[in-house]
């Protein structure tokens, strides 16, 4: 199913064609944006982009409690971004999806338009 919504996602954006998504696919969709809607997980995220983390490197690096963000990391791995790995007493986190370098590469560059293009209107004014 996930297969399927992604190639309906890429085709309706990129060959510029209305194919609704099904209702089943719009809730996934949501369910992901509502997942990545939270700053805290977005630090976390941004943290491992370097590679693999435990918990207390993670807290330190997002500026977290222990307790805090042992709750943001279940929410990403329940939503398979982040994956998880057990070493004697520790927990090591790391990127599940790839994809996620790719979305916050698209959206951080994004923004960065829109904010260059506000610049240059102060400039001309």
């Amino acid at each position: 199913m996930i297969e399927k919504m992604s190639s309906a996602c890429s085709l309706a954006g990129m060959a510029g064609k209305k194919s609704p998504l099904t209702e089943g696919a719009l809730e996934l969709v949501a369910r992901r944006f509502a997942v990545l809607s939270e700053p805290m997980r977005l630090r976390l995220i941004q943290a491992l982009f370097d590679g693999e983390k435990n918990v207390t490197a993670l807290a330190e690096a997002a500026g977290g409690t222990q307790a805090n963000i042992s709750r943001h990391l279940q929410t990403l791995t329940e939503a398979h971004l982040l994956q998880r790995r057990k070493e004697g007493l520790q927990v090591f986190y790391s990127i599940a999806d790839p994809s996620i370098f790719q979305l916050c590469e698209l959206v951080c560059g994004s923004i960065e338009k829109r904010l260059a293009a506000q610049a240059e209107a102060f400039k001309k004014s």
